[in-house]
């Protein structure tokens, strides 16, 4: 256990078993599932970033690793995975067993690669804020934000938007005057209204057909700056619009709720980020304080003889509001999952907000969900300000990323529960079995920290006994885990981590298989017949 141990310490992998089932009968015996938790950009402060594109198979697409067979003498490489054997390039000219590149050794089972030609992209933080409370949580929410605008990068570009009954957009590129767009709550706004009612085609024509996204597509990068300006340029702007922001002036009956439409802010704010950003990392952070009443996505009226749905009207089905929000939250999450960008949530109230509705949107971007009671609470506060800040106090966030999974023919994946979406790419690695997000190898995750983990699910399917007199050298499977990021830095970066598990089957296997279970069971006897784990 001592060798797994420490191959889990430089690799971030964590197996079920690390002496793998050798037949699809012998795994079918084991009641605890093939299965690894990974974690994809844990640091290692001994990895190597190399500054070059990866070597891959030109058969499966995997990449050169140390578990490679090498002909230095025909410059020839053959990978483990199905077996190809591929030449090197003209730049490989000089390997040899003295002259080994990176990725080929034995202690960089993962290794990292970066382009040197990649320009670095934007981080984009869009506020999305409510307003729709008292004025003693309005002074803390922004002095909070007022702090985590100190916090945030100078590159970094951020906007804001603020919602009650209707939803702003801050206009952050004119300081002059204060400059809002105001859309209606109650209502749902496609990004085509959202372009046109803003003002994006007015010094340059709208384009006659094709999906508006991002300045190749006809967006202009002067409109797009209105709205989401470098930390550095709009500090005092973004500052002034906090400092004399209140609360909704909307009078609000004895017998109601407050007006807030949370589902149109969001909307707005995933539509905004997509026409101007697609395909580049973005967080859509929300901050709200209330229950959603008004538009697309309100779990519950305003009227306050109306309560508000509990875990028991949930579990009976009687909640007159939630089905309908749910499909209103899964079709944004699939829109934000597209557009690769991230839904953080900020609950700070003693009263219900809709986590429930909200958390299949954050679930699939991979955010994160803070709850405290008040946005003064220190909860809220120390949580606000580990976001923003680097080094090890600090989260580590990246995003935008893509992570794919190539394993030993014998191997087939069920699937993966974590913070990912399925990206639909089916083949043969793809097992009838599925469990999580299955039916695919690879996975959007669009938002990752240094300690987002997946668990991956396998199925053993080979089928032959292999001969019990014969353990070779080839009794192995081998599993290669890609993930593709924008590091924080603003860097693409590819992850590579690849690992290699004996596999036994056949008489004194049992035996080998509790010397490889990493996760050991104990249970004390009772009088019941059912054990006390």
């Amino acid at each position: 256990m001592a060798e797994f141990t420490e191959l889990e310490g430089q690799d971030g992998v964590r197996m079920t078993w690390n002496v793998v089932p050798g037949t699809k009968q012998e795994a079918s015996i084991c009641l605890v599932p093939v299965s690894a938790i990974y974690t994809p950009i844990k640091p290692f402060p001994s990895m190597p970033v190399l500054p070059y594109a990866p070597l891959r198979c030109r058969n499966c697409s995997s990449i050169l690793n140390p578990f490679c067979v090498m002909d230095f003498a025909a410059k020839i490489w053959m990978c483990p995975f199905c077996f190809q054997r591929n030449h090197f390039p003209s730049h490989y000219a000089s390997i040899s067993d003295e002259n080994l590149p990176a990725e080929l050794f034995p202690q960089y089972t993962t290794i990292e690669y970066k382009s040197p030609g990649e320009a670095s992209l934007h981080s984009v933080l869009l506020f999305v804020v409510d307003i729709s409370i008292i004025e003693e949580e309005m002074t803390f929410l922004k002095s909070a934000l007022s702090q985590a605008i100190g916090l945030l990068p100078d590159n970094s570009l951020v906007g804001l938007i603020t919602f009650g009954m209707l939803v702003h957009v801050h206009e952050l590129g004119f300081c002059a005057v204060p400059k809002t767009y105001v859309f209606s709550g109650s209502k749902d706004v496609s990004r085509t209204q959202l372009l046109e009612q803003m003002g994006f085609f007015l010094n340059k024509s709208k384009p006659i057909t094709g999906v508006i996204a991002g300045v190749r597509d006809g967006l202009s990068s002067e409109s797009i700056a209105r709205f989401l300006r470098p930390a550095s340029d709009c500090e005092f702007a973004l500052n002034s619009v906090l400092e004399e922001l209140q609360k909704d002036p909307w009078p609000i009956p004895a017998d109601q709720r407050s007006s807030r439409c949370t589902g149109t802010a969001v909307s707005v704010a995933a539509n905004l980020l997509g026409a101007c950003f697609p395909g580049s990392g973005a967080r859509i952070m929300a901050f709200i304080g209330g229950p959603s009443t008004e538009g697309p996505g309100a779990i519950v009226s305003k009227n306050l003889s109306e309560p508000i749905r509990s875990h028991k009207d949930l579990d009976k089905d009687s909640a007159p509001h939630y089905h309908k929000a749910i499909k209103f939250y899964e079709a944004l999450a699939k829109q934000l999952v597209h557009q690769g960008h991230v839904l953080d949530l900020f609950a700070c109230a003693v009263d219900q907000v809709g986590v429930a509705e909200l958390k299949v949107a954050v679930e699939r971007t991979g955010g994160f969900v803070v709850l405290a009671e008040s946005f003064g609470h220190s909860v809220f506060k120390d949580s606000l300000r580990r976001v923003f800040q680097t080094g090890d106090k600090g989260l580590g966030l990246s995003s935008n990323g893509i992570f794919e999974i190539n394993c030993s023919k014998d191997v087939k994946v069920q699937g993966i529960l974590g913070p990912c979406a399925s990206l639909e790419k089916k083949g043969p690695l793809c097992s009838d079995i599925i469990i999580g997000q299955g039916n695919t190898s690879a996975w959007k995750m669009c938002g990752l920290d240094q300690a987002t983990s997946l668990c991956l699910i396998f199925d053993i399917v080979k089928k032959d006994i292999p001969d019990a007199t014969v353990q070779s050298s080839s009794s192995q499977f081998y599993f290669q885990f890609l993930t593709y990021y924008q590091h924080s830095t603003g860097e693409m970066r590819l992850r590579v981590t690849t690992l290699s598990r004996r596999w036994v089957a056949g008489p004194g296997s049992i035996q080998m298989f509790e010397e490889g279970l990493t996760c050991e069971i104990r249970y004390k006897a009772s009088s019941s017949s059912a054990p006390n784990y």
